[in-house]
């Protein structure tokens, strides 16, 4: 059993003296983990980063065997993040998320690309935070929680969407949410692709979908910690970066 592939790496884990596993994302292959011979050396320590655009060849006797990797460097993206402390929290928040949501080794081709594009964003221009928002929202739809945020669930209405449902991650209005409102989460403008996008928003809207996130992701992954790293990057967007 064997493929060949690029992927971004999400995670590396010392395994004995001198090896690794990491898991990786690629495009058909999914999230995927395997054995590094030598990942924790000095050659290929400075490789295996998170983040890092990887050429990867797996192979093992039996195909649900761990088996191992051999890998080559594509680009490496911590060092376009290293001394930006906000970008460093999205690369590993991203990392985190994935490695933490996907099931193992199932594919989803469309989350991978966009993943791509928004690590690479990540290096060359400081307007990524929406981008990673709505990186957020597709992650929630490609694993079955799809926010309907375009008319209200109550009434209908298609203006003043402010709030959207705990429960089932529909817009409410204004108008509809009456004396409810205390109980819905917020409905900022960025997170129906309207406005400026401040990074206080940015991180308002993130309440909302980090409450499906943790809803719905949580009773799947019994006795894992939901990943820090996007905590992380909250606190960063509301201290002004």
């Amino acid at each position: 059993m064997d493929w060949r592939e690029e992927g971004v790496l999400l995670a590396v884990h010392r395994h004995g003296e001198s090896a690794a596993i990491i898991e990786t994302f690629t495009e058909t292959r999914g999230r995927h983990a395997g054995v590094v011979r030598g990942g924790g050396g000095r050659r290929l320590g400075p490789v295996l980063q998170p983040g890092a655009q990887l050429d990867l060849a797996w192979r093992a006797r039996l195909e649900d065997h761990l088996g191992a990797f051999t890998v080559e460097p594509v680009r490496s993206r911590m060092a376009g993040v290293a001394g930006d402390r906000l970008a460093l929290s999205g690369l590993t928040a991203v990392c985190g998320l994935l490695s933490y949501a996907l099931p193992e080794r199932a594919a989803y081709p469309a989350l991978y690309r966009r993943t791509v594009t928004l690590l690479d964003l990540m290096g060359i221009t400081p307007a990524w935070p929406l981008a990673y928002l709505q990186w957020e929202v597709a992650l929630l739809e490609e694993l079955g929680f799809a926010l309907d945020l375009t008319r209200c669930a109550v009434t209908g209405a298609t203006d003043d969407l402010v709030f959207v449902s705990p429960r089932t991650g529909r817009a409410v209005s204004r108008a509809g949410a009456g004396e409810w409102a205390d109980r819905l989460l917020p409905l900022p403008p960025c997170l129906r692709g309207q406005g400026a996008a401040p990074d206080a928003e940015i991180a308002e809207a993130m309440r909302t979908t980090g409450h499906f996130l943790l809803t719905h992701l949580e009773p799947r992954r019994a006795g894992q910690p939901f990943p820090p790293a996007r905590q992380r990057l909250v606190d960063r967007l509301l201290s002004g970066r």
